[in-house]
C-alpha cells in the first residue's frame, strides 16, 4: 500500500480533531496530496484500517525506544515484542523515514533568508547547498547573487558529481550547528547538469541569459549542453499560438514531419491547431503514409527545430512560457 494512502487512512481513523494539527507541520504540496488522497477514499475496509493503525503503533513504539535508549535498545525491545523478522522490518522502515536529507533544515526557510545566510560563503558551499534545495527555492537565491557569483555557482553545480558525507556534515555543522543523519553510502549525489537546468528554468530571463552567456565564455560545451536540456521538443506546448505559427513558418516541413512522428498527442494537437486546415490535413496524410523512420533521424529533426526556437526566443520574436512561472519575453 502506498505511503500516501496509509497516511490518509491513519488521519481518517484518528478523526478531524486529532488530524487537524498534523497539517500544520506539512508543506503545501504534502497537504494537497494528502487532501486529494483523503477525498478519493470513499470507503476503507476495516482490515486496511487495522493494518495501518498496527503499523503506526509499531513505528511509534520503535521511535520512542530509539529516543530513550538508542537503536540497540529498540531492536531488543521489538524483537521481544514482535520477533526478529518483524522487528527488522519495523526498524528498516523507521530508519528510512528518519534519514534526513542534507540541508533539509533550510527547506522551509524563505529564499531571501537563505540568501542572507549564504551570500558570504565560498561559491562551492553555495553550489552544494543549492544543489540540494528544491529548484523553486534555489532559483530566486541564484537570481539574487551578484552576476559574477551566479556564473561561478552555476558552473560548480553543473560540474558537481558528488560530495563526501563528512564534507557535507562539516558544512551543515558550520551553517546550522546541526549534523545530518549518518549516510549509508560513501558518496551522496548532488548537483549535475539536470539540477542547474531545473534551477535556471525557474530564474528570470535576464538572469538566465547572463549566466548562460558567461558560461559560454568559460565552458562553451557545458553551456550548449545546458541550453539543449532547458528546452526540448515536447516543450513546444509552452509556446503561445502566435509563437507556434512563427516557428512553423521558419522550420522546414520535412523536419516538422519527422519531429512529429514520435511526438505526443498533445504536441501534435498544439501544432496542428496553429496550421491552416488544409496544411494540417496534408501533414496528417503524409504522416499516415510515412514508412518507418530511424529514431535518430526523428531526434535530429527535433533538435533542429529546438535550435530554431531558441534562436527566435533570443531574438525576441517568440515567447516561451516557463513551467508554472510568468511569461518571459
Amino acid at each position: 500500500m502506498p505511503g500516501i494512502k496509509k497516511a490518509a487512512i491513519l488521519l481518517i481513523a484518528l478523526g478531524p480533531e486529532a488530524s487537524a494539527p498534523v497539517f500544520k507541520h506539512l508543506r503545501d504540496d504534502e497537504i494537497e496530496r494528502l487532501t486529494l488522497e483523503i477525498a478519493s477514499l470513499t470507503s476503507v475496509e476495516m482490515e486496511e484500517k487495522a493494518a495501518v493503525l498496527r503499523e503506526f503503533h509499531q513505528l511509534f513504539v520503535a521511535q520512542q525506544a530509539i529516543a530513550q535508549g538508542g537503536i540497540q535498545y529498540a531492536k531488543e525491545l521489538l524483537e521481544k515484542a514482535l520477533g526478529p523478522q518483524k522487528a527488522h522490518e519495523v526498524l528498516s522502515r523507521l530508519t528510512a523515514a528518519l534519514t534526513v536529507r542534507p540541508f533539509d533544515f533550510m527547506k522551509k526557510a524563505d529564499p531571501m533568508q537563505v540568501l542572507n545566510f549564504l551570500q558570504n560563503e565560498h561559491p562551492q558551499t553555495i553550489a552544494l547547498v543549492l544543489s540540494y534545495l528544491d529548484p523553486k527555492q534555489a532559483a530566486p537565491i541564484l537570481s539574487a547573487l551578484p552576476p559574477e557569483l551566479q556564473t561561478e555557482v552555476a558552473t560548480r553545480i553543473a560540474t558537481m558529481s558528488g560530495a563526501a558525507p563528512e564534507v557535507i556534515d562539516e558544512i551543515e555543522a558550520i551553517l546550522e550547528q546541526k549534523l545530518a543523519s549518518t549516510a549509508f553510502s560513501d558518496v551522496r549525489q548532488a548537483g549535475g547538469i539536470e539540477q542547474v537546468v531545473a534551477i535556471l528554468n525557474g530564474v528570470d530571463r535576464s538572469t538566465e541569459r547572463t549566466i548562460l552567456e558567461a558560461l559560454a565564455e568559460r565552458d562553451p560545451e557545458l553551456a550548449e549542453e545546458i541550453k539543449k536540456r532547458m528546452f526540448v521538443f515536447e516543450d513546444i506546448i509552452l509556446l503561445d499560438d502566435r509563437s507556434v505559427q512563427r516557428v512553423i513558418r521558419e522550420v522546414a516541413n520535412e523536419d516538422l514531419l519527422l519531429a512529429l512522428k514520435a511526438a505526443s498527442e498533445d504536441v501534435k494537437a498544439h501544432i496542428f491547431r496553429n496550421m491552416s486546415q488544409r496544411m494540417a490535413e496534408n501533414f496528417r496524410e503524409e504522416m499516415e503514409y510515412m514508412g518507418p523512420v530511424r529514431l535518430r533521424d526523428v531526434e535530429d529533426a527535433q533538435q533542429r527545430i529546438v535550435a530554431v526556437i531558441r534562436r527566435l526566443e533570443e531574438a525576441g520574436e517568440i515567447i516561451i512560457s516557463r513551467r508554472g512561472d510568468e511569461i518571459i519575453v
